[in-house]
């Protein structure tokens, strides 16, 4: 049988840790939280594996460390109210840390309930989020979720107003360098870097 409170703390020590992500919340959150209670029936043993994780059909857990990389982007602060859309793990995680969450997994992903949100997290890949999404930010809000397929995959993080207007800043993930680039027309005044 597999020791999973040993290969959680493996999984925040090589996984976690080793990715940059220096926020202790997210990792003593990750450290306590089981992360085999979102694993489907009979595939525990991968919950702490460098896997994307399906636990129902067309639906993945991220990666513990992208997870954790994504947290830390989103800067959650105690007390904010949070939408986790397909994000049954993330939204655990910042329970733990004390944000107030709303999980949604129903199938409309763009049928928002409530709002308005301090922080929307997602942990499904689009390749840009969808206006209803950003609709429901509040004044402020910061909308984290993952970008991209395969080596183009990357945490993509989105602030509204007030920020930088017409001026995205994205940090290359492998390069690791910031560079400015010119923001969509359609969005001006949202701030959005990649980490």
């Amino acid at each position: 049988m597999t020791d999973l409170a040993a290969a959680r703390s493996n999984m925040v020590d090589r996984q976690v840790r080793t990715a940059d992500v220096t926020d202790l919340r997210i990792q003593d959150a990750m450290l306590t939280l089981p992360r085999e209670n979102f694993a489907p029936v009979g595939k525990a043993y991968l919950a702490y594996t460098d896997t994307a994780l399906e636990y129902a059909p067309g639906r993945a857990l991220l990666k513990p460390r992208d997870v954790a990389k994504l947290l830390q982007a989103a800067k959650p602060v105690v007390g904010e109210k949070v939408l986790a859309i397909a994000a049954p793990y993330a939204a655990a995680v910042l329970a733990s840390m004390g944000a107030g969450v709303v999980r949604y997994d129903g199938d409309d992903l763009l049928a928002i309930p409530g709002g308005p949100f301090d922080l929307i997290v997602v942990e499904g890949a689009v390749a840009l989020a969808p206006k209803a999404w950003l609709d429901a930010l509040a004044f402020g809000g910061r909308l984290a979720w993952w970008s991209g397929t395969g080596r183009l995959e990357r945490p993509v993080f989105m602030c509204g107003a007030p920020m930088v207007w017409g001026v995205a800043c994205c940090l290359m993930q492998r390069r690791r360098f910031w560079r400015a680039v010119k923001f969509r027309q359609d969005l001006p005044f949202r701030h959005r870097h990649s980490l």
